[in-house]
């Protein structure tokens, strides 16, 4: 699966201000979306460019994809002027397995490979209590090591040399907490539209995590 960079899809240079962002969205939203040009067939293009303006129209998601694509510079260090301190790149590297990659990759590996069993569990009766309550503590610990995982993420930039795996672990987090809150709205409403969207996003989720893995130690 190939993932394009986010501002090469809205055509746009990453230091692009909010206002460029939203210029560019509605000019190649008119270009191609289906309902406008009915002679071309683009759904898999404005889709792209959908997720890329949802990425990158909000500062907090748009500041995570820029940590995950090594283009984010320190805040202290731009306030004071300063160059930031020179790193070896195996420095930089080393630092960010230890500190962010392998850490998250724990957290990760706890989550992502339980959650069959799970759902298996709880397929025996979904309003028995106790089997309920059960998959409701496990939803609350994939809830804390997931927010674990996306303030460590937060923590360093990656290297350069491992922008593309810092991305699908970007992509990765993004669909696992997309699925854990889909997997909470079944749990209110029993509605199976969730239940199956998050088991989707899961596998998703799973992906992106198996490719960060590959890029990671190709």
């Amino acid at each position: 699966m190939q993932i394009k960079n986010y501002y090469s899809i809205l055509e746009i240079h990453h230091h692009a201000p909010q206002t460029a962002i939203k210029e560019a969205y509605r000019r190649l939203v008119k270009q191609y979306h289906p309902d406008l040009n009915h002679d071309l067939d683009n759904h898999e293009t404005i889709a792209q460019i959908n997720i890329a303006y949802e990425t990158l129209s909000n500062p907090n998601s748009r500041a995570n994809y820029d940590r995950s694509i090594g283009i984010v510079a320190s805040v202290s260090s731009i306030k004071n002027n300063t160059k930031p301190a020179k790193y070896s790149e195996d420095e930089k590297l080393k630092e960010w397995l230890s500190k962010v990659y392998e850490p998250i990759c724990l957290m990760l590996t706890e989550i992502l490979g339980q959650l069959v069993d799970q759902v298996d569990a709880l397929a025996d009766d979904p309003f028995d209590d106790d089997l309920m309550s059960n998959f409701l503590d496990y939803l609350a610990q994939c809830q804390k090591r997931y927010n674990q995982a996306q303030q460590l993420f937060r923590c360093f930039p990656n290297p350069a040399s491992r922008a593309r795996s810092a991305e699908y672990l970007f992509h990765c987090l993004n669909q696992l907490g997309d699925g854990i809150e889909e997997l909470y709205y079944f749990t209110n409403n029993f509605d199976d539209h969730h239940l199956h969207t998050g088991i989707e996003l899961w596998r998703i989720a799973e992906e992106m995590f198996f490719l960060a893995q590959s890029e990671t130690f190709p």
